[in-house]
């Protein structure tokens, strides 16, 4: 459901549960309404996140999280965008999802993590309505990007497809992922309410929750999560494995003809283990957090547990650990993006891709000769796929 919670109305007489605060603030569950409160609502407040020691904690994996994720992201899209040899469509999608770990990095972690501290949201309206829509939506573009990559190497390796999809078309699928991603992450902006809590005379709480109506005892929000849960992890990762699972066997099977085909047939198979770290990571990243939403949705008991906030958290610090596992990813399983990175940083305008498979001493050669090649002027034309 991502980082905000659930304002439930109950009759004519509002309370809020734990889904209703947990979930947006990560506090814990108020069982009661708000006039049956304590004098000191406060008491009910306490819990393990709000131990000096817990929150130091807390602030450095954030911290540390958002740092890794700007940097490895924003050079993905960098090189990305400054080396001809890296415009492939492949890269065009690696890119896409690069664009929507930032989109977490810069517009969700922040501003979770000074809720998470806060307690409450201090944040205004606008950002109440937004935070929550741009996590959602980067993880439903997130998804769809994967998919679309799995579904693009099965067509060209399990039925020798070497018509790739052109920049044209690849574009227009990232432009239809991000459409269908917005829509479906509206009703995370729409069914939002901000609003204040006078609890007593002495403590009043500003609470950004969701709204979300009900008939009889169907629950909309409920249903909204289920559907997420289905639609942005199960079916995906569904169509993902069986696609990955083909090309694997095909390419387990593959029979080389030649020395050239091996070694293009090696570098297929070094890309799709590649791709395969990536789904893995997202999905292990993900399961804990989409589970616990899904089962607090489900069984208000478990609302109830007197660490539902640390958990809550230390799950969401989990899933956003996906954020800025690619670009590592990258650069330790696929030599061009290794290359691209280090050029990168030295600031060099002209990059030749080596191939993964070659010689070391052919590799020195072919670095030694782009140097010279760069001394004089010349530009590489040279052009390889991830």
């Amino acid at each position: 459901m991502g980082l905000m919670g659930r304002h439930k109305t109950l009759g004519n007489q509002t309370s809020l549960t734990e889904m209703g605060l947990s979930s947006t603030m990560n506090l814990p569950r108020f069982a009661k309404t708000y006039s049956d409160l304590p004098t000191n609502p406060k008491q009910d407040l306490k819990d393990s996140t709000h131990l000096v020691e817990v929150q130091i904690i807390l602030i450095c994996a954030y911290c540390v999280i958002i740092l890794l994720g700007l940097i490895g992201n924003s050079l993905v899209i960098h090189v990305v965008i400054k080396f001809k040899s890296m415009r492939t469509v492949t890269n065009f999608f690696i890119a896409n999802l690069a664009v929507a770990d930032l989109l977490v990095n810069t517009l969700c972690l922040p501003f979770t993590l000074v809720y998470t501290l806060l307690g409450e949201w201090k944040l205004g309206p606008v950002l109440c309505h937004l935070v929550p829509y741009a996590q959602g939506l980067a993880v439903q573009v997130s998804i769809v990007t994967l998919t679309v990559i799995a579904l693009d190497r099965h067509r060209c390796i399990v039925y020798h497809l070497e018509s790739k999809i052109s920049t044209r078309i690849s574009f227009l699928i990232i432009g239809t992922a991000w459409a269908g991603s917005a829509v479906l992450a509206s009703p995370l902006a729409i069914f939002r309410e901000y609003f204040s809590i006078e609890l007593n005379h002495d403590f009043t709480m500003v609470v950004c929750a969701e709204t979300w109506p009900r008939e009889g005892q169907v629950n909309y929000g409920t249903v909204y999560s289920v559907l997420m849960f289905l639609i942005q992890y199960v079916l995906p990762l569904v169509i993902i494995s069986y696609a990955y699972v083909r090309i694997w066997s095909k390419l387990k099977n593959h029979i080389s003809p030649g020395a050239a085909n091996d070694h293009y047939h090696q570098r297929r198979q070094k890309t799709t283990k590649m791709l395969v770290c990536v789904v893995v990571v997202f999905a292990v990243c993900w399961l804990p957090f989409h589970i616990f939403q899904l089962v607090s949705d489900i069984d208000s008991k478990v609302l109830d547990l007197q660490e539902y906030k640390l958990i809550y958290t230390l799950f969401h610090v989990i899933a956003m650990c996906s954020t800025f596992a690619n670009p590592l990813l990258y650069g330790w399983m696929n030599s061009n993006y290794r290359t691209a990175f280090l050029t990168a940083f030295q600031c060099e305008q002209q990059l030749d891709f080596i191939h993964p498979n070659v010689s070391p001493a052919l590799e020195a050669k072919k670095n030694l000769e782009a140097k010279e090649n760069q001394c004089n002027g010349s530009p590489f034309s040279q052009r390889t796929s991830v």
